[in-house]
């Protein structure tokens, strides 16, 4: 009897918290389909117990527009339980069989925001307003409080931390750019009118409609033009794109070339999008003054 008490005690000395033969429990993993989405819930959702914050494009990816899914993305989806898309039209590439999943929660970013239509396509950047990521790290953090409700308070309460963060970068950048001289820019591509609208900047012109398609010989002298007679003297390139056809343009004109970076890749940092940010505060600062 005796030795059967010590067998019995050996094993439940064996299965005490802190054991080797503790129970794991396998994370529920959220994925964000690709950068700026992916810091956005890495503050959101970032140290909860239980829950595991991936990527699905990498970090490095850029914009999404011509995106397609690879194997190693398909086997991230299996998955998934949650998914955070950035919405408006962006995440077309998303196959159906990858969303009709049974038990896949979709969280649209930019559901309930007005946006933009030009030439009947709509600007899904929503992203590079911070008064609109705002409101897409709200729309995360309720989303993902509903869906986890055991862990609502934690989404609350580091949602309302970065949103605070945000509120202060938004603050700084919209008093400096009140400031400025010049508030016309020629931008690389369509990422920025969202930018350009909260901060009352005006975008003159675009140098590729579409980041990769270079504009046609009349494109390229329309913009020409437009530079010697209205006086805008600043192009802005992507860090992500080759910024030859800006130098020619340059060259041309006798215009300058400046950065501005649209979020869409670089460190994977939950500090990311504010640094990111603030380099364009300091670049616009620079090239408007």
């Amino acid at each position: 009897m005796q030795k059967k008490w010590i067998v019995v005690v050996l094993i439940l000395l064996a299965l005490r918290p802190g054991s080797g033969a503790e129970v794991t429990r396998t994370p529920r993993t959220i994925v964000a389909t690709f950068y700026p989405m992916y810091i956005a819930l890495m503050n959101i959702a970032g140290g909860v117990d239980g829950v595991r914050v991936v990527s699905l494009a990498d970090s490095q990816a850029g914009c999404l527009h011509d995106y397609q899914l690879t194997t190693r993305d398909m086997a991230v989806l299996s998955k998934a339980e949650a998914l955070v898309v950035n919405g408006a039209g962006l995440e077309s590439f998303l196959e159906c069989r990858a969303l009709n999943r049974p038990g896949l929660k979709i969280i649209d970013a930019s559901a309930g925001i007005d946006l933009m239509v030009a030439g009947g396509v709509t600007n899904a950047h929503v992203w590079v307003s911070p008064t609109l990521h705002i409101r897409q790290v709200h729309r995360m953090a309720e989303a993902l409080a509903g869906w986890d409700p055991v862990h609502a308070a934690q989404y609350g309460e580091n949602a309302a931390a970065y949103i605070r963060r945000l509120e202060r970068l938004k603050g700084e950048m919209d008093s400096t750019l009140r400031s400025v001289r010049q508030h016309k820019i020629i931008t690389f591509h369509e990422a920025f009118p969202y930018f350009a609208y909260e901060f009352h900047l005006t975008i003159a012109g675009v140098i590729e409609r579409e980041p990769g398609s270079s504009p046609s010989a009349a494109e390229m002298a329309a913009l020409i033009q437009l530079i010697r007679t209205s006086g805008v003297k600043t192009l802005f390139v992507e860090p992500q794109y080759p910024a030859k056809v800006a130098t020619s343009i340059a060259r041309e004109t006798g215009a300058e070339i400046f950065t501005l970076d649209p979020v869409v890749s670089g460190p994977v940092s939950t500090n990311a999008y504010i640094t990111l940010m603030e380099r364009n505060l300091a670049e616009l600062k620079r090239a408007l003054q």
